[in-house]
């Protein structure tokens, strides 16, 4: 992930990339509390988002007279409603993880349990496999859609 994006969540949180100290142990409070409020911001981010849709959607529903306005707001709407359904999804992808920190299960991944790497975790703070495991991962479900 690139290096903008991955500041950019980071800015958007309010924190500053984590300074890993030397011999710092992976996964301790420090970075925990870390990622912790990294996700929350942006869970309450996606929620704001959600909320705004649903005023504007309340604000600007109108029974338009005219066919063609009519379908262009629908249209309208319905593009609005499914990307809320994508950030649904990740609100609570979001909330899974959040857990994930809760337990002290956080940070390695699902696949190999090897560790995830604070940069990674902090570009895509609900990646649950290594960069290896998710390139083999895409690998075989390319693969499998040309079967």
């Amino acid at each position: 992930m690139p290096e903008q994006k991955r500041l950019g969540l980071l800015a958007e949180a309010g924190v500053e990339p984590y300074q890993e100290k030397p011999n710092e142990e992976y996964m301790n409070e420090a970075q925990l509390a870390h990622f912790k409020k990294i996700l929350e911001a942006w869970r309450n981010q996606l929620r704001q988002e959600v909320d705004r849709t649903k005023t504007h959607m309340q604000d600007e529903a109108a029974n338009f007279p005219d066919p063609v306005d009519r379908a262009a707001q629908e249209e309208e709407f319905s593009l609005e409603l499914r990307t809320r359904d994508r950030e649904r999804k990740l609100i609570k992808k979001i909330e899974k993880t959040i857990q994930l920190i809760k337990n002290d299960d956080f940070g390695y991944c699902e696949s190999c349990g090897i560790e995830i790497g604070i940069r990674r975790l902090e570009a895509r703070p609900t990646a649950d496999q290594c960069v290896d495991c998710k390139t083999l991962s895409e690998i075989k479900e390319k693969q499998a859609g040309r079967g």
